[in-house]
């Protein structure tokens, strides 16, 4: 099959509505049958009018059982029937209509209706020739006998009748179309493009025609000539920017990438570009990201989009989530804020702002951005999480805690989010020093997940600080660098715990480990506290000072430097 079989023109033709029929008077009926009949008929056509289809039916079989060759009972009998869902009772009394009145065009084509609804299509083929030869001024149907044609897959009848349309109407744009598609099928793309050809001589100006030609041509791997048609369309009109999207699809085939980019940007430009077209375009450029190659383009193509949509929500969603794939935190953060200024119900651009504050660990932004997205979701305990997080980090414990307990509440039976939860509240309530309500966050954790590095080393470190439960403390401790024995942090918590528990030589094993991997001061700090405990107060006094001199050591540590001496 030939590619490009689409349709580009149709048109919408209009039911024929169905008149309302006498009954005609029977010779063969008596005056009073005839009366009679005629009485059924007229009620019948009161309840059909009000829409009372049964009552119409039976007023109808009435008068069928009286004057049964009537044409205009059988037609109502039968338009009745349909109407009620019964296209198999309607088709004897339609098929009556017809061969008793056969110069009704209403019957034929209630026939037709009937045979079509029952996909019988060869019988309504049949119906719609005999209507189209044998009565006069239908040739309007001849629009319905060509679909059906097509439906059969009968294309050369299909092409017999649109020659006849032609031969009434002239060219019409639908007509033409559809002959292009039936050569399409046919594998006729000289055909195709020659009654293409022929639109666009009937109206040179019609950029419709020349954007149809320039299709088929790309779609059959005539790429040359496509862009030929595709400029002269754009000559036409220049403003059109599907046309400028075509065109740069087309060069891109021919790999002129700048050329491409260049129609590209010109159809971006244009706000007469439908957004979603666009926003479609940019999808499949942060697919191909954050390749390099693509990234500038992308960027070009969003902040443009932008311009020519100030007011939709939808293009600074999209340019944000450009820039998020580029590795540009910060405009992609004040991308998603334009877009929820102007359509704040947008749940997930509401959690990429917030994720984007934690990531650059704009602290302050975070809490303003949280608070405001919880005025909109005030359900979802993303926004209680980030927004206690934001609050423990810039050391305001107590709305913390608040803001975290909150949302723990709204995570239900969600495993992963109390997890989470129970963290952060774990390292508030301790630094509330509300130790049992840290305690038993931390449990809550290691009761999901028992190896989980972040509780097993705040816990163990916090109870060494307080000196309780080191027994306990040493065993998270242990296990935690039984699973990474390189975490300098980690060792820094086991050697702690063991230095509370005066274990001072293994202690000193593990920092001698850790500061060599490590600068950090309170590490560092740490060492030279267990150096002094072991008597090695020279090599305890170098630590201390090499400490100090990183930045971050204790509060005490110049009084240690200073006394030369250790104070607990």
């Amino acid at each position: 099959m030939v590619a490009g079989e689409k349709s580009y023109a149709q048109s919408e033709r209009k039911k024929e509505k169905s008149t309302v029929t006498s009954a005609a008077p029977s010779p063969a009926l008596s005056p009073q049958e005839q009366q009679l009949s005629e009485s059924y008929f007229l009620e019948g056509m009161k309840f059909f009018v009000l829409e009372e289809y049964n009552k119409a039916l039976d007023r109808f079989q009435r008068a069928y059982a009286i004057s049964p060759d009537n044409a205009g009972v059988n037609y109502k009998l039968a338009e009745t029937s349909l109407l009620l869902g019964s296209a198999r009772g309607a088709l004897p009394f339609a098929k009556a209509a017809v061969e008793l009145e056969p110069k009704n065009p209403y019957y034929h084509l209630l026939l037709a209706q009937i045979y079509t609804n029952q996909q019988q299509i060869d019988e309504a083929i049949k119906v719609y020739a005999r209507l189209t030869q044998e009565l006069p001024n239908t040739q309007q149907y001849l629009f319905n006998l060509t679909d059906l044609y097509l439906a059969k897959n009968r294309l050369d009848d299909a092409l017999r009748t649109l020659n006849q349309i032609e031969e009434s109407y002239g060219m019409v744009e639908e007509i033409s179309f559809k002959k292009q598609q039936i050569y399409l099928k046919q594998n006729n793309l000289d055909k195709a493009l020659k009654e293409g050809e022929n639109l666009i001589k009937s109206n040179p100006e019609e950029i419709r025609y020349l954007l149809a030609q320039a299709e088929i041509l790309a779609a059959n791997k005539r790429v040359p000539d496509a862009v030929k048609v595709a400029e002269q369309a754009l000559k036409v009109d220049p403003q059109n920017a599907y046309g400028r999207l075509m065109l740069a699809d087309l060069l891109q085939q021919q790999g002129k990438t700048a050329e491409a980019d260049t129609q590209l940007e010109l159809a971006f430009k244009n706000p007469a570009l439908n957004i979603d077209a666009k926003v479609k375009i940019l999808v499949d450029y942060i697919r191909r990201l954050p390749n390099e190659k693509v990234a500038g383009q992308a960027i070009k193509l969003a902040d443009l989009t932008t311009k020519a949509h100030p007011q939709e929500a939808k293009a600074f969603a999209v340019a944000g989530d450009i820039y998020v794939n580029t590795d540009k935190k910060l405009p992609a953060r004040d991308h998603y804020l334009k877009a929820v200024a102007l359509d704040p119900g947008h749940y997930k651009i509401w959690q990429q702002i917030v994720f984007l504050d934690g990531e650059m660990n704009q602290n302050d932004s975070l809490i303003a951005h949280s608070e405001r997205a919880l005025e909109f979701f005030p359900n979802q305990p993303i926004f209680w999480f980030y927004n206690g997080t934001a609050h423990l980090i810039t050391k305001n414990y107590t709305k913390a805690v608040k803001s975290l307990e909150y949302g723990r509440r709204l995570a239900g039976n969600n495993a992963d989010l109390q997890l989470q939860f129970n963290l952060q509240l774990g390292d508030a309530y301790h630094s509330l020093q509300q130790f049992e309500q840290s305690d038993q966050a931390y449990e809550n954790v290691l009761s999901i997940d028992p190896k989980n590095p972040h509780a097993l080393n705040n816990y163990s470190y916090f109870l060494s600080l307080r000196g309780q439960n080191l027994v306990k403390a040493k065993a998270m401790a242990g296990s935690l660098v039984a699973q990474y024995p390189d975490n300098a942090t980690y060792l820094d918590t086991y050697a702690w715990v063991l230095y509370k528990m005066k274990e001072y030589q293994e202690a000193k094993r593990l920092l001698e480990k850790a500061v060599a991997v490590s600068s950090d001061a309170a590490i560092i700090e740490h060492y030279g506290d267990v150096l002094y405990q072991l008597g090695q107060r020279d090599l305890a006094l170098k630590q201390w000072v090499r400490a100090n001199q990183v930045g971050g050591a204790s509060e005490g540590i110049s009084k240690k430097i200073k006394d030369k001496r250790l104070y607990e």
